[in-house]
Formats: structure tokens, C-alpha cells, sequence
């Protein structure tokens, strides 16, 4: 997402309505776009509880991309309970899907990407063209691969405080809940293929939409011979199967197979999905928007007699300026995010209008920080812009565990710079000197402000940006010149003038020619008084942040 900023999340709610002989009735407007959705969905009379649906393929890692339905439909469930409904949200896993190819990356329990090279690979290498539940689990923990995916999802769900219940496509087919589903289909195979060849290539009068999965290698097949609509079974031939510019090799099996052991091909399985949990909105990326939405819309209506959900289209957001992608490694977990941001900042992003394309840098998270910070202040009013805060108004809520007005939020930068130092007690007396905190601050007010300190401490570690260095509590053992040491008092009475960091940052230049010293020296000398180090962060502004009588008392090398 190009600039996580809420100000331009606005949604407009569409045309007004006109009631022939009456006067123009105006839509009401929210400044929330899922009030705009929920809207829609009510307009329904939909029967509960609600249904609300996403879907991922467990192909790779489960990534903060395979995070948008779950989250975007979160906050439409949200308002929908909040107006007195029951809400049923569930995520599909198509883990009766094959697996096509090997990922070059994979995620531990904990959400940690590994390499294949730490885990068994042949598990998977063994297994292509099987489905994701008939697949070993690559860490040896879990029932299969689908369930080990499966369990990371719903890890990340519980630590965004999101009520979702995973849903196994398997399992809808092994207890037979999808067996209705798949004899409409079948029972109208010719008109499945006249719908599917409208959006699909390579359709012919041969093409039947169900793929047995043979008994004899356990891959899925795609070539049925002939079905048995009384008896609900398929007869078929194990060939191969076509994966990108590779081919999974099938055994030549020829068997006999029920409705429970196969699955209908994605086209037809989405909608299903629609059918048996009785799905009334789910949201989807717009690389679905143009061919498998429209597809699965006519599927449902022609086919299986049914409507399709309210859906919602978002933008896909892009990760520091690239599409998020596992091949190319350029992915991040849930875990790993929340080890850099409060869960509540997580939230924020996706509560951001979802039609709007944004990117999340990871070297800039601290402007993201403070964009969430800005908007919490204006659901308290203290920011004197009104379209934010209406905004605020109705989402903020929704961010929050609970709304409490006497939270503190150290600014990301500056909690970054309080990383730098280790003695807790220390990091907080540098806040209190600040003004952060005063003697009416609750205490577990300043506990939560400070647990953004080790967040920030992580992001400056990971970024290795200009906040991840060490500040020496203890003065190093280091000698000056006598020239150098005369130009560190006179910064030292510079500083307890009262000067901010931008000041402080000038007068080291100016005190440096005073005393004929080389400008990159006397920084040197700083660094070495206050990190122990050569180099650092950019000195005077970084002193500005500290507790002016300890940075004076370290200019003068006073213990």
C-alpha cells in the first residue's frame, strides 16, 4: 500500500435513489467502509447467523498477504454484531487442492520462514499432485502439510484477536457435505461446460468437472470416463497433470471412485463453498475481480441455482515497493510483523479503505506508527482535522481491545532511541524527562507504552538503521586531548542551556572549527562517550532525545 494514510479512506456509498412521485432519498454515508458493506449485506435479509467467507490454497508460507480476507472481513463482522447480528466468520482452506510444485520457502510453528534445507523436503517432492491433506507435514509436527498451514493461519487469527473458524474443503467432501453440490454439477455437466467455456480454455464435450483422487498413487486426476449418478460415483484414468512448465506424471490407474474422493475443479468448488455454508459476503483480491468472480457468479446462478454472495474487491498491498511473493522471498508473517508493531497498529492497516492500493515498508514502519498514532488521537479529539476523525469516530473502536483514554504512545522513533538503552528504569526516567509520562500516569498505562520499546528495538536491529546501537549507561573508559576535551565542556554548557536535538546537532559543527578540530573527529569523540563505538546515529539530534542532565554529565566525562 502505497501510503497507509487514513485520510483518503473514505468510500462513497453510491447514487442516490429516486422513488417515482416522491422526493429524492440520499443514501446515508459512512465514513467507514465497512458500515457501507455491512449495508449491503442487511439490504439481503440475509437468515443467521451471517455468513462471512475468505479462502486461501496452502500453497507456501502463510504470509500477512493470505491476511486480507480474514481481516477485511473481520471488521464487516464486527459491525454487523455491533448491530445486534449473529456472525458466523469462516476461512476455507482448498486443501483437497494438488500440490503442483515444491515452495522454496516454508514457516514454522512460530511463523519463522525457513528454508527447505531445515525441514524434510522430501516429504513434499514425494508427494506432487497429491492433495495438501494427504501430504506429511515437512516439520513432523502436524496431521499433514494443509493442517500444518492450517494451524499457522488460525495462530495468527488468535493473536489479532480475530473469531474465525477454519473450514477444510477435505473434510466438506469426506463427510459428505459437499456431495449434494457435486451431483447438481454433474447432473448438469453439459451446462457446466457451456458456462466454464466461457471463461476457460481447452473445454471440449470430453470435460467433466469433478477429479477423482486414484486410489492406487493418490494423485489427483483429472480425466473421468464416465459417472454414475445412482450409485455417486465416477469412473476415471490416473493421467497426467499439467503444473506451470512442468508435468506431475500420472500412474495410467483406471478405478472407480466415490463423490467423496475427489473434489469438483476450483471454478465450481468456489461457489459450492457459496452453497454448503450458506455464504452471504465475502471480500477477494482484484486479481479475482475479472475472471474467477464473474465465472463463479454464473456458476452459481446457472448451475446451481443459487446467489451469489455481496462481495468486495480489494487491493492487493505490496510489501517495501514489491509484490508480496514467497518464490522471490519477499514476505512477512504475522509473527514476525508483531514483533516490530502493536497489534493494534496491524489492525489499523487493514482497517485502511480496502479499495485503495498501499505498500508496507518495513524501513519506513515508523511512519505507519505515527499515522495510527494521529488517528487514535483523533478519536479523543485532540486533532483538528475533521474528515480523520470522523473516520476514527466509528473504526478506532474496532482497533482497540478497549478504548482507554489514558494510554500512552511513545513516538515510534523515539521509542527506537530508548531501545538503545538496556536499564528499563533508565528507558523509563528518559520518558518522564520527556514528558511522556508525569505523576498522574497509570501504571499500566506506562508498562503498555514501553513494551513499543523492544518493538521498536527489533525494527531498528532488523532494519540496521540509525536507531540500532547501544547507549553506554556506565561512561567508557576513553581519553581525549586536551583540545577535544575543552571543546566537549564547552558542548556540555551548550546543552544544559536547554537547546533541542536540531541545536545541538549545528553547535557540534560550529564548536568543532572553534576549536581547530576535524568535524568527523570530534563526532568521534561523541560516539565514543556515549556508544563506545567509532560511529552512530546522527549525534546532537540523538542528545536532544536524551535527559539533559545525564547528557551533560557525559560531555564532561563525570561519572
Amino acid at each position: 500500500m502505497a501510503d497507509p494514510d487514513v485520510e483518503a479512506g473514505e468510500r462513497p456509498d453510491g447514487d442516490d435513489r429516486v422513488d417515482p412521485g416522491a422526493e429524492a432519498i440520499e443514501e446515508p454515508h459512512h465514513a467507514f467502509w465497512a458500515d457501507a458493506v455491512a449495508d449491503e449485506v442487511l439490504e439481503r435479509d440475509p437468515d443467521e447467523p451471517i455468513v462471512i467467507k475468505g479462502g486461501v490454497s496452502p500453497s507456501g508460507v502463510a504470509h500477512l498477504g493470505n491476511f486480507n480476507e480474514i481481516m477485511r472481513g473481520y471488521f464487516v463482522a464486527e459491525v454487523l454484531r455491533e448491530r445486534g447480528h449473529e456472525v458466523r466468520q469462516v476461512f476455507t482452506s482448498d486443501d483437497r487442492d494438488p500440490l503442483r510444485k515444491v515452495p522454496r520457502k516454508l514457516a514454522t510453528a512460530d511463523g519463522e520462514i525457513v528454508g527447505l534445507g531445515e525441514v524434510d523436503a522430501g516429504a513434499l517432492g514425494r508427494n506432487l499432485g497429491k492433495p495438501y491433506t494427504d501430504i506429511p507435514d515437512p516439520f513432523g509436527e502436524a496431521d499433514s502439510y494443509a493442517a500444518h498451514f492450517a494451524n499457522l493461519l488460525a495462530a495468527d487469527a488468535e493473536r489479532l484477536g480475530v473469531p474465525v473458524e477454519m473450514v477444510s474443503n477435505t473434510e466438506l467432501y469426506a463427510d459428505g457435505t459437499f456431495g449434494p453440490v457435486v451431483r447438481t454439477v454433474l447432473e448438469n455437466a453439459e451446462t457446466a461446460r457451456e458456462v466454464l467455456a466461457a471463461y476457460q480454455d481447452k473445454v471440449d464435450e470430453e470435460y467433466v468437472p469433478f477429479n477423482p483422487i486414484c486410489e492406487e498413487c493418490g494423485k489427483v486426476t483429472e480425466t473421468v470416463t464416465a459417472v454414475d449418478l445412482e450409485a455417486e460415483t465416477v469412473e476415471y484414468v490416473c493421467t497426467d497433470m499439467e503444473a506451470g512448465d512442468s508435468t506431475i506424471e500420472g500412474c495410467g490407474h483406471e478405478g472407480t471412485a466415490t463423490f467423496r474422493e475427489g473434489k469438483l475443479p476450483w471454478r465450481f468448488e468456489w461457489p459450492g463453498q457459496w452453497d454448503v455454508l450458506g455464504v452471504d459476503f465475502e471480500p477477494f483480491g482484484k486479481d479475482h475481480a475479472e475472471g474467477s468472480w464473474p465465472s463463479g457468479v454464473d456458476i452459481a446462478e446457472t448451475v446451481l441455482g443459487i446467489d451469489p454472495p455481496v462481495p468486495m474487491v480489494y487491493e492487493w498491498f505490496t510489501l517495501n515497493g514489491k509484490a508480496l511473493s514467497s518464490s522471490a522471498g519477499n514476505i512477512v508473517t504475522v509473527p514476525e510483523i508483531l514483533e516490530l508493531l502493536e497489534p493494534e497498529v496491524l489492525r489499523y492497516f487493514f482497517a485502511l479503505e480496502p479499495k485503495k492500493a498501499r505498500d508496507l515498508d518495513l524501513e519506513r514502519l515508523d511512519q505507519l506508527v505515527d499515522r495510527f498514532d494521529r488517528f487514535e488521537r483523533a478519536y479523543f479529539g485532540v486533532v483538528d482535522d475533521e474528515d480523520l476523525t470522523a473516520v476514527a469516530d466509528r473504526a478506532y473502536p474496532f482497533l482497540v481491545e478497549e478504548v482507554r483514554e489514558e494510554r500512552v504512545r511513545l513516538p515510534y522513533t523515539f521509542a527506537a532511541v530508548l531501545g538503545m538503552v538496556e536499564d528499563e528504569a533508565f528507558r523509563e526516567q528518559l520518558a518522564r524527562d520527556e514528558g511522556h509520562f508525569d505523576e498522574d500516569t497509570p501504571q499500566w498505562a506506562i508498562e503498555d507504552a514501553l513494551d513499543r520499546v523492544e518493538r521498536a528495538r527489533r525494527w531498528a536491529e532488523r532494519m540496521d538503521n540509525e536507531y540500532n546501537y547501544r547507549l553506554q549507561t556506565e561512561l567508557p573508559d576513553a581519553a581525549f586531548e586536551d583540545d577535544v576535551a575543552a571543546a566537549l565542556d564547552d558542548l556540555a554548557d551548550f546543552v544544559a542551556e536547554g537547546h533541542d536535538g536540531e541545536a545541538i546537532q549545528e553547535r557540534m559543527y560550529e564548536t568543532a572549527r572553534d576549536h581547530d578540530l576535524e568535524v568527523a573527529a570530534f563526532f568521534e569523540a561523541g560516539y565514543r562517550l556515549f556508544f563506545d563505538e567509532t560511529q552512530g546515529p546522527r549525534l546532537g539530534e540523538f542528545l536532544g532525545e536524551l535527559e539533559r542532565e545525564f547528557v551533560v554529565t557525559r560531555l564532561r566525562r563525570e561519572a
